[in-house]
């Protein structure tokens, strides 16, 4: 008879149910049945993440016309800060992404997650670009119009054009078909790589402002408009990366 410890290196190394797994229900032995459940529970999850996948993947294909048409994802992080850039990415990426299992709106993932699939998008992606719109831009324009400039240049950046530019939630101009997806980073798997790649480069963008200005805590902001933030805007004053078009930063910089 194994062991405990030998069953559950037998099932980490098995992807697939097996037959001699069955063996494992009559197993009395509570070790085995834990082990054995957990291997489901992570089995199950493995499964409903394949499938969305696939739904993101039939998302973005329902919009060719032609097989092989190439359809680019675009997202932004960063519009509602009070400080910082906003960052737009363009991604286009093969049909074979079996790798990007697990890929979906940046805001549900973990940091450490994010950094993993950021690299592998940026390692399997036909093209992709990152554009970075500043704090002034922001002010000079408005936050609207600055975040669709930036959609499109990120867009215009691409090495390889793209038959048609889904973005989310905003209408652009392109020089191709473009289409305005609500919640688009969870209904595209382009939309959504799009949108890690803008988070994690804003995120950095930010720990480094923080090394320059480390009174606003923006390495745990990214310049939102927190308790603390907003205590230290009053205490400090507002900075070059903050947005002045914003309240409280447009009250503050009128007050002083």
């Amino acid at each position: 008879m194994k062991t405990i410890k030998e069953i559950a290196e037998m099932l980490q190394q098995t992807s697939d149910p097996e037959p001699w797994m069955n063996k494992l229900e009559d197993d009395h032995r509570a070790g085995v049945k834990t082990e054995l459940r957990k291997w489901y529970r992570n089995y199950e999850k493995k499964q409903q993440l394949e499938q969305m996948l696939q739904e993101k993947i039939s998302f973005d294909n329902s919009f060719k016309t032609y097989d092989g048409a190439l359809v680019a994802g675009v997202d932004e992080a960063g519009r509602g800060p009070l400080a910082g850039p906003v960052v737009c990415a363009a991604v286009i990426l093969p049909e074979e992404a079996t790798v990007l299992t697990g890929l979906n709106d940046s805001k549900k993932l973990s940091i450490q997650e994010r950094d993993r699939l950021a690299a592998i998008i940026k390692e399997v992606a036909i093209s992709y670009s990152v554009h970075i719109q500043s704090a002034d831009r922001i002010d000079e324009m408005n936050i609207y119009a600055a975040t669709r400039e930036s959609m499109e240049k990120a867009v215009s950046a691409l090495e390889t054009r793209p038959e048609i530019v889904l973005a989310d939630a905003m209408k652009l101009q392109v020089g191709c078909r473009s289409e305005s997806i609500i919640k688009g980073d969870a209904q595209s798997l382009a939309i959504a790589a799009a949108s890690i790649l803008a988070k994690t480069t804003r995120d950095q963008l930010m720990n480094r402002i923080h090394e320059e200005f480390p009174m606003y805590n923006f390495n745990k902001n990214v310049g939102y408009g927190t308790a603390d933030h907003v205590e230290a805007l009053h205490l400090h004053g507002p900075c070059h990366h903050h947005r002045k078009t914003f309240e409280p930063v447009k009250s503050i910089l009128e007050g002083r």
